[in-house]
């Protein structure tokens, strides 16, 4: 390759990344000490850094990669909003903990920005105490009684122990016995 080879290849009229790219690989072929001894526009340490940048460039995944974290899922926004609209008391912890038993981990602070964008305000009575009758107007629908009792029942042998064990439904108050021992 010709001394001049390359003072012509990179002018500042015709510089372009493709022809930089072209200038670096030829630099480093010819390597330092040759390139000392050319005169060229840039300088050698420029040259050799062009081609460290090319290198570096193959294994530069930025292009895939979308600025920031993950937007949280729809779904899990809109359960949030519906946790907080129906359990006006929970706080973000509590609103956190239910989401981690379901099974997607979302942190206080992001609970706390969907809330705020949604224009709900953290309420005045959080982290106060539930009424007991605050908690079963919330939870009417799944709250089923359980009891389990012996009864002493007077047959023609005599007296006989039984042991119940039925279900109330809350909601439609429904009772379901299960079945009963004699003893």
């Amino acid at each position: 390759m010709p001394t001049n080879a390359l003072c012509a290849e990179l002018t500042p009229q015709n510089s372009t990344d493709a022809k930089r790219r072209r200038l670096a690989r030829k630099a480093q072929a010819l390597g330092r000490k040759v390139l000392n001894e050319l005169e060229t526009l840039v300088t050698p340490d420029t040259l050799l850094r062009w081609y460290r940048e090319l290198v570096a460039s193959k294994w530069n995944y930025s292009h895939r990669r979308s600025p920031g974290r993950p937007r949280l899922m729809r779904t899990i926004a809109e359960l949030i909003l519906q946790m907080a609209l129906e359990n006006p008391s929970w706080v973000y912890t509590r609103i956190r903990g239910t989401l981690a038993n379901l099974g997607h981990q979302v942190g206080r602070g992001t609970i706390a920005s969907i809330l705020s964008d949604n224009g709900i305000k953290p309420a005045p009575e959080r982290g106060a105490h539930t009424r007991w009758s605050t908690f079963l107007k919330a939870h009417w629908e799944c709250l089923t009684a359980a009891d389990f009792m012996s009864v002493e029942v007077c047959t023609f042998r005599g007296f006989v122990t039984q042991y119940i064990l039925f279900f109330i439904d809350i909601a439609s108050r429904s009772a379901l016995k299960l079945g009963d021992i004699k003893m």
